[in-house]
């Protein structure tokens, strides 16, 4: 009983510890990449990079790999983004999986002292006074307390199991905005940007022209 209270209490706080740092990490998409949109714009680059440094959370170090390496080409600019969705991915799932060992060791260690406490309680039986009739309400007794451990057990890997899925859907949904960004972002800074500026450099020549 004590060694899955002690489990138990370690999938609690490694539970809190990732939920509060998925809690940090999440951030509104679509005005993140709108603001940084309109610094680079404004030829704001150095502004829009301290905006994704001081910003936490896997989607602006995505974009901010981007920005670091535009107008280095599509190729480097894709490789740049998924080197930096890589890196931020083990960061997502880091401990996650202990969440998932307890939930399958939490039933073993629980059978595992159901089982103990039979024996311990049969063993009782078979050194008392008289062995040949034993006393079936002690014994009725010795194998409810030891259920009582693989009740917990079960009951421990119930919450393990839905802490795990809820986690995952986190990592899940910040993975997806993270490709999200990244292709935004790509997109943006090869077709929609240069437009702009071939279009400001027309406006330019007419009205030198002119």
């Amino acid at each position: 009983m004590w060694v899955l209270l002690a489990v138990s209490l370690f999938g609690f706080i490694v539970f809190i510890e990732r939920t509060l740092f998925f809690h940090r990490g999440q951030i509104r998409t679509e005005p993140f990449i709108d603001g940084i949109k309109n610094l680079v714009r404004k030829r704001r680059l150095v502004e829009a990079l301290t905006v994704c440094q001081e910003t936490p959370g896997p989607v602006p170090s995505v974009i901010k790999a981007a920005l670091l390496h535009y107008g280095e080409g599509e190729d480097q600019l894709r490789r740049a983004i998924q080197s930096a969705a890589l890196v931020e991915l083990p960061i997502l799932e880091r401990r996650i999986g202990a969440i998932a060992a307890v939930a399958r060791i939490a039933p073993l260690l629980g059978l595992l002292g159901t089982l103990v406490a039979l024996i311990q309680g049969f063993s009782g039986l078979h050194f008392s006074a008289n062995p040949a009739y034993p006393v079936f309400g002690q014994l009725l007794g010795a194998i409810g307390q030891a259920l009582i451990s693989t009740a917990l057990g079960l009951a421990i890997a119930i919450m393990a199991h839905v802490a795990h899925h809820f986690l995952f859907g986190r990592v899940k949904a910040l993975v997806q905005d993270m490709e999200y960004s990244g292709h935004h972002m790509m997109a943006f800074l090869l077709k929609d940007l240069p437009e702009e500026e071939v279009d400001a450099d027309k406006e330019g020549e007419n009205d030198q022209s002119g």
